[in-house]
């Protein structure tokens, strides 16, 4: 067994702090990374905080990380010592059900390996995440990535950018489409760059008008401040697609209400309280209200791929690991650009 320092919670009120534990040792087909960096994402504080119910204590939460290979095991063939290599949000699954074989493991039917607050495949091991300084994965869930790229403005993508990613690919976004992006945060920046570098016309919906500059910045055309109805009311049914970045409870219908004829509204922010609809947001222009979870090992990889080659990253503001508990309380406030990231050095 390797042991491994991280920083874990072990109760919905407690705060973040050191802890030590015990991974695996690497299997044939496992490479062993030295991670360097590890987002925080939303749903760490959900999570942390027992937010969304069956949280496992303790828990080392992280499934935004960005390493170095530093040793396979006798199987391995996509990595070598010294490569840099990325884990996401899931370790491992069953790999024979219908959503594993058509590469969309994030929707396993039988049981998902999630990065922490889970369980290995025995479905009794827990799982600890990325506020650690290694992890162990079979080589089949890990991630290449290019070594030119800012490799602590990697990290959010295997969340963030592929939360987003994904459903821009399902809907096949592409030039000559109009896309909104509810939220202008971790998941909305990412889903405004995307958005833009596929040729959409892409404009962002927020309650605050000092992110403007910063959504056209980051590749948007349009700025709708939501709390001005007569904004919102001027725009028409025009969307093609909205993305719906947004974790707390909100009102989904005036965004509903300005898709076009076929348009639809994707939900990838997860309030911890149901939202309601109204059926003729839905019914007047055969619109739908859809809902999108990350994406397969092999969409991740394409969106890792496609980041590189338009050189694309997540906005991050980069922290040591001692300012954790005050990086969750200002990630709930709004005050961060766009993402913070976690130097695992200072572990």
């Amino acid at each position: 067994m390797l042991t491994t320092r991280g920083y874990a919670t072990t109760g919905p009120t407690s705060a973040l702090g050191p802890f030590q534990f015990e991974r695996r040792d690497p299997k044939p087909a496992d490479v062993l990374i030295e991670i360097l960096y590890c987002g925080i994402c939303h749903s760490d504080i959900h999570q942390a905080r027992d937010q969304w119910g069956g949280a496992m204590f303790p828990m080392v939460p992280g499934h935004e990380i960005v390493g170095r290979v530093m040793r396979t095991g006798d199987r391995v063939r996509r990595f070598k010592a010294g490569d840099i290599a990325a884990v996401g949000c899931f370790v491992d699954s069953c790999r024979k059900c219908e959503s594993c074989q058509a590469g969309l493991e994030q929707y396993c039917e039988r049981h998902v390996a999630w990065t922490y607050n889970g369980t290995e495949m025995d479905e009794k091991t827990p799982t600890f995440g990325g506020y650690s300084n290694q992890i162990v994965v079979d080589e089949s869930y890990a991630h290449t990535v290019s070594p030119n790229q800012p490799l602590a403005n990697v990290a959010p993508l295997v969340c963030a950018g592929i939360t987003t990613y994904s459903p821009l690919r399902h809907y096949q976004v592409g030039p000559g489409q109009r896309v909104g992006v509810v939220g202008l945060g971790g998941l909305g920046h990412m889903a405004v760059k995307l958005a833009s570098s596929m040729g959409a016309r892409v404009a962002v919906f927020s309650t605050s008008k000092s992110k403007e500059a910063d959504a056209r910045r980051l590749g948007a055309e349009d700025f709708v401040v939501t709390k001005d109805s007569k904004q919102l009311g001027a725009l028409g049914s025009v969307f093609h697609l909205i993305i719906d970045t947004v974790s707390a409870p909100h009102d989904l219908n005036p965004y509903l209400n300005v898709l076009r004829r076929d348009g639809v509204l994707v939900q990838v922010g997860v309030p911890d309280k149901p939202l309601e609809v109204g059926p003729f947001s839905l019914l007047v222009k055969r619109r739908t209200l859809a809902g999108s979870n990350i994406g397969g090992i092999r969409e991740t990889q394409e969106m890792l791929d496609y980041c590189a080659q338009k050189k694309i990253a997540a906005d991050v503001e980069v922290i040591p690991i001692q300012q954790v508990n005050e990086a969750y309380e200002r990630t709930i406030k709004g005050d961060v650009r766009y993402r913070f990231v976690i130097d695992m050095q200072t572990l």
